[in-house]
């Protein structure tokens, strides 16, 4: 199984996991033809792709998905609240293009096995989720305001998670955005800071989660590394050995690479 960041960031996401002939494409928050061409770079197009799974309705994690379901005829996956959120956006669909879920139930497409879990954050019913194939496990959890019991769970034991590093709280309380903006970020069905991900991950270690990938950094309150030096301190903290927890941090707007999703030798 594998999973390549095509963009993770405030201005757009979309994810692509692969587990053999699967293909799975993690929001569409950018414009189609910005996803093809991201896609091309594997050698890939969207009608190479088996379904697009939706985590919630807002415009950075959708912009594309209805064009690229009318275009390619890709099944897009949400739970019910969420597609009525999202419906006016997305627009009409090809027969059998509009596919539902339960969160909390898993199902499979392929050869994956697919647990959507619920987060919190401000949209209608937004989900993570968790990916298993060929013995390996995978989890995408972005648009958290903070960690809940229910995520821990969720996480556990990941081979390979990507996690939200969105803030550092100090820039956005000092940002040029509005006070109403601030207090969305920073409250508990905002996003997590990069602090905050830095003490999931210690935590995350204990049940075995040996590698992350830190994810949808804002433009204007974060970089790279600032989120990296932040979360590695707080695992630096807790005195877990550099060589026992891999880090990366997803580009926001571009594809980052490609990673393999296994166990640590």
């Amino acid at each position: 199984m594998y999973i390549a960041p095509l963009f993770s960031g405030s201005s757009g996401n979309s994810l692509l996991v692969e587990a053999g002939g699967t293909r799975l494409l993690i929001d569409a928050g950018k414009p189609a033809k910005t996803i093809e061409e991201a896609l091309s770079g594997f050698g890939l197009s969207p009608s190479d792709v088996s379904a697009i799974l939706i985590t919630h309705e807002h415009a950075d994690h959708i912009a594309g998905a209805g064009v690229l379901g009318r275009k390619y005829r890709i099944p897009i996956y949400a739970n019910a609240a969420t597609w009525q959120a999202m419906e006016n956006a997305v627009g009409s669909l090809p027969p059998g293009c509009r596919r539902e879920f339960e969160t909390g139930r898993d199902f499979y497409i392929g050869e994956v096995n697919i647990l959507p879990f619920s987060t919190p954050h401000d949209a209608a019913e937004s989900v993570g989720y968790c990916f298993y194939a060929k013995g390996r496990k995978l989890t995408v959890m972005t648009d958290i305001g903070h960690m809940t019991e229910n995520l821990y769970t969720a996480a556990a034991g990941s081979d390979l998670l990507l996690i939200e590093a969105n803030h550092d709280p100090e820039l956005v309380s000092s940002s040029r955005y509005p006070y109403p903006l601030k207090r969305r970020i920073l409250s508990d069905r905002g996003h997590l800071s990069n602090e905050n991900c830095g003490r999931a991950l210690c935590r995350l270690y204990k049940s075995g989660v040996r590698g992350a990938i830190l994810g949808h950094l804002s433009r204007e309150n974060n970089f790279e590394q600032l989120a990296l030096e932040t979360v590695r301190a707080e695992l630096d903290r807790e005195q877990i050995p550099r060589g026992d927890f891999r880090l990366w941090v997803a580009h926001r707007d571009g594809v980052t690479g490609r990673f393999a999703v296994e166990e640590e030798e």
